[in-house]
């Protein structure tokens, strides 16, 4: 959508940006904190989520969770919160007509809570419920025990779980004073912010009554560790196994060559076409398979994962390694480039065409480091990338022999390490930089 995106900082120490979609029919509000669960002593580590539960219903101005979201969703507006390691998210979708009282509803509930004992009661038992629910998702649950045995920030949901107990509504009430003040907050406005409706944005937040006095938490440092053997997880009612690869370098990538990465990333695992999920598919060996990057405050991730039946996991794995090396050689034409280039724009044109995706296009890189990313500019970072950043790029996700592989299922540990071993090789020489390869590192 078309739209201009301006960063403001407001005389309250909060910023944020605001992006004018002149013709559009509703308006999305993300007010971000840094408070997620890396601020907590471990055995409190469910404190902001449940934080985060209590916090959007009894307020100052409607004292009472339910009447509260009846107010607020009464013309079809939406409202969510989300918690994780870094950062807790609050948000709001809502028709044009009613974005001011909506946005007002979202900052009474945001700076006037009354984290009532009985609402939190409630939503300790919800949230039980919820981590009960995740616990079931094998992904979920393979994923959090290799973050853990990597070395970095992560408990799974068992184990939070039993650590509510720990948590009282006093807990959840300090954390809020401590991060829930103005400069800590980071906002994304998006919709129609013509004529003076920019001007009422910044007024309302710049007068929330929340501490000016506090501070933007700083993202922690974390670097993985390489495990020696795979993590296994037994579990006798899966039929198949599921299994995630994880390859770090011990620095943040730079703008150019996270492109580069996520093109080769959807050259090979993101259509059914794909280098590896789409030769897997065409010998009936896996239904689906997914990778991505991902960044740390000090380090870059590649990762690749599938549900896959035990019998089919050696070939699978044999393509994974097969394709890898070949970028790793430069073994990758320019008509393939091409290509992914191509699907990578209209994926880009795709995700784009809502306000909601236009303010997720930013949100996520703003609320995260801060920078504020050229949306116009990134067809043309698409389009730059070339063969030599790619194989520069992946080369260096494997030169510091920094990886892990983890499998859930119930093919045995021996099975899983044999599976680990077939892999090592793409480890067990560390690629020496081209002659091509000038990316410093970053500051």
């Amino acid at each position: 959508m078309r739209h201009t995106v301006s960063e403001v900082g407001l005389k309250n120490g909060a910023k944020g940006l605001l992006i004018n979609i002149p013709d559009a029919s509703v308006m999305t509000i993300d007010i971000n904190f840094r408070a997620g669960e890396y601020l907590v002593v471990p055995d409190k580590w469910e404190v902001p989520h449940l934080m985060e539960h209590v916090l959007l219903g009894a307020n100052e101005l409607i004292p009472k969770a339910r009447d509260f979201q009846a107010e607020l969703e009464k013309n079809g507006a939406y409202s969510n919160a989300t918690t994780g390691v870094y950062d807790i998210n609050y948000e709001a979708e809502c028709a044009d007509f009613e974005w001011d009282r909506v946005l007002g509803l979202l900052l009474a509930a945001i700076t006037k809570p009354l984290f009532l004992e009985e609402e939190f009661k409630a939503e300790f038992g919800n949230v039980q419920e919820e981590m009960t629910a995740r616990s079931n998702n094998h992904f979920r649950r393979l994923s959090l025990e290799m973050r853990k045995a990597l070395g970095l920030i992560a408990k799974t949901d068992t184990e939070r779980l039993e650590l509510m107990a720990n948590v009282s509504v006093e807990d959840v009430r300090e954390h809020y004073k401590r991060t829930h003040n103005a400069p800590n907050m980071r906002f994304v406005i998006a919709g129609n912010l013509s004529g003076g409706r920019r001007k009422s944005v910044t007024s309302l937040l710049e007068n929330i009554e929340l501490p000016t006095d506090g501070e933007r938490f700083a993202l922690p440092s974390e670097q993985a560790r390489s495990l020696l053997k795979p993590v296994y997880i037994t579990n006798d009612t899966v039929e198949n196994l599921y299994f995630y690869i994880d390859t770090f370098t011990k620095r943040r990538l730079e703008d150019a060559e996270t492109d580069a990465l996520n093109l080769v990333n959807t050259m090979l695992t993101e259509t059914l076409y794909s280098k590896i999920l789409g030769t897997a598919r065409e010998q009936g060996l896996v239904y689906g398979m997914n990778s991505g990057v991902s960044q740390t405050h000090d380090s870059s991730n590649w990762w690749f994962g599938a549900q896959v039946s035990d019998k089919n996991a050696k070939p699978l794995l044999h393509i994974v390694e097969h394709e890898l090396v070949k970028v790793l050689k430069g073994d990758i034409s320019e008509e393939e480039i091409e290509a992914t280039k191509q699907y990578a724009l209209g994926r880009f044109q795709r995700g784009a065409q809502t306000v909601g995706g236009t303010a997720a296009g930013y949100a996520g890189r703003y609320f995260f480091d801060g920078v504020i990313d050229d949306y116009y500019h990134i067809p043309r970072r698409i389009k730059a990338v070339d063969k030599q950043q790619i194989v520069d790029v992946a080369k260096s996700m494997f030169a510091d022999n920094v990886w892990g592989f983890g499998v859930l299922g119930n093919c045995g540990p021996e099975f899983a390490t044999e599976l680990k071993t077939q892999l090592k090789p793409l480890w067990s020489k560390p690629a020496v930089a081209s002659k091509g390869e000038g990316h410093g590192r970053p500051a």
